[in-house]
């Protein structure tokens, strides 16, 4: 099998864990929104503010330290001793950030939802969202060596168990939205205690101190940008829970749940193109950046390909998914679908090769500076929308700012002319559905527009290379395996 052929059968593999973790959520939507409320929804979105918070900050930023060192330790001793030291460390700050948080769990529902009344929704939603985030080393670990089955084996049986436990739970059980996160943390430590058996008989258990205080002194600094990130990213939803209503929040959250798959699913691409950007950069060094530009335009093609299409069919999503009550979250989708599009430049590591990681714990104090400043006037004048405005326009601006940067670190050539194609139909095309929407245009019209907007991207792509022959006959034969 060739190299192209490897690179095309691991990105339908990887593929299949998006395509079954944002599909199942989507077909079960119509059934949680009709037995959970908006508000229900939004007070379960505030407590995920904290839990992403204090599990992101418990993770010292190793997640990035120990995949990029994962390269300088390849004999089987050292990856076992990276890996359990790695994940004793991790585990250790979490039980010691969950005991604070069950302690004062009264004092922080009533400061981060409202109500003390919530407190059992937050201390089981920070336990659901550190376990999930435990088994991230272990699914590392299956991309680096590009065992890609296993990976998507685990990630897929996560998602299904995940569904199952909360259908039952709240369709059947009826207990409500905590229903929904005993799903996700009966599900997350199913498999990271299968994963922990699993790799203790293909390594056997060992610690590498000297390993993970390398980790360290590479990761460490991320910890102020992972501490302000979260803040920045979900800042949104607590500012709208402060200036407008939980209810909102709710709205906010499902829009901000659809158009959170654009960002899931360049993840799962990003598994395909990262270990291939590091290997160019460690083995051809700054001479690296010709090809590692003519490597990600395809990349970057696909990525957009599906933010474009859910900000062009946002409507009929929504429309099939949620009762009218929902409805609000049309746009959003849109706005949001173009921001995540975005992110595909901020996950190259060019500042983490380069060992600049305190420049980008730099970039996101300055990211959630701009965050905060553009989002509270949007907020307080526009409400739910004006939030989603805000995000972007504060997400645009430091992520050119972080890509001025990272180029002056390692320059990727990209292929400007190619790349601003696709970004001129995307945003052109979503901005459009927008305009047409709030002018009350014709749902027959709005159609014509979409579908034209389809047929121009799938042409770009032609125009390009992109959806060549060749690739079409060689994705044809990976999909059968």
């Amino acid at each position: 099998m060739t190299s192209k052929d490897k690179q095309i059968k691991n990105s339908c593999i990887y593929l299949l864990p998006v395509i079954v973790g944002n599909l199942l959520p989507l077909l079960t939507l119509p059934i949680f929104t009709r037995i959970l409320t908006k508000e229900d929804y939004g007070i379960w979105a505030l407590a995920q503010v904290y839990a992403i918070f204090v599990t992101g900050v418990a993770n010292f930023g190793l997640t990035i330290g120990y995949e990029r060192n994962f390269f300088e330790h390849k004999d089987t001793k050292n990856m076992a001793g990276l890996i359990y030291s790695t994940l004793l460390f991790v585990v250790i700050v979490f039980i010691i950030c969950g005991l604070f948080t069950y302690l004062f769990k009264y004092q922080l529902a009533r400061w981060i939802i409202g109500s003390p009344d919530y407190a059992n929704i937050l201390f089981w939603s920070y336990c659901a969202t550190g376990v999930m985030g435990l088994k991230t080393y272990y699914l590392t670990y299956f991309k680096n060596t590009e065992n890609a089955k296993s990976f998507v084996w685990y990630t897929v049986d996560e998602s299904v168990l995940g569904v199952l436990f909360s259908l039952f739970m709240v369709a059947y059980m009826r207990i409500g939205i905590i229903g929904l996160i005993w799903g996700q943390l009966f599900a997350s430590l199913a498999i990271f205690l299968i994963l922990s058996y699993r790799f203790t008989r293909i390594l056997p258990v060992s610690f590498n101190f000297d390993a993970l205080k390398d980790s360290l002194k590479l990761s460490f600094p991320l910890t102020p940008r992972i501490f302000f990130g979260v803040i920045g990213r979900q800042f949104d939803k607590y500012m709208i829970g402060f200036l407008n209503t939980v209810g909102g929040v709710g709205v906010y959250s499902i829009g901000q749940k659809i158009a959170y798959i654009v960002f899931t699913y360049m993840t799962a691409i990003e598994n395909v193109f990262s270990p291939q950007v590091y290997k160019r950069m460690f083995e051809q060094g700054e001479n690296g950046g010709e090809s590692i530009g003519k490597y990600l335009t395809p990349f970057l093609y696909l990525s957009i390909a599906l933010a474009l299409l859910i900000s062009l069919f946002s409507e009929e999503i929504i429309t099939i998914l949620t009762p009218r009550s929902y409805h609000d979250s049309i746009d959003i989708v849109i706005v949001l679908s173009m921001l995540y599009g975005s992110y595909f430049f901020g996950k190259q590591p060019q500042l983490l090769f380069t060992r600049k990681t305190h420049i980008t714990s730099i970039l996101t104090f300055l990211g959630i500076g701009l965050n905060i400043t553009i989002n509270v006037p949007f907020i307080y004048k526009w409400g739910v929308i004006g939030a989603a405005w805000g995000t972007l326009v504060a997400g645009l601006i430091s992520g050119g700012i972080s890509f001025w940067v990272s180029q002056h670190y390692y320059e990727i050539k990209w292929e400007y002319k190619k790349m601003g194609s696709i970004f001129f139909i995307f945003f052109g095309s979503a901005v459009l559905m927008i305009l047409l929407r709030n002018a009350s245009v014709g749902y027959e019209i709005r159609v014509v527009a979409k579908l034209t907007a389809v047929g121009i991207y799938a042409y770009l792509g032609i125009k390009l290379g992109i959806l060549g022959r060749d690739n079409y006959v060689l994705i044809r034969k990976m999909i059968p395996l």
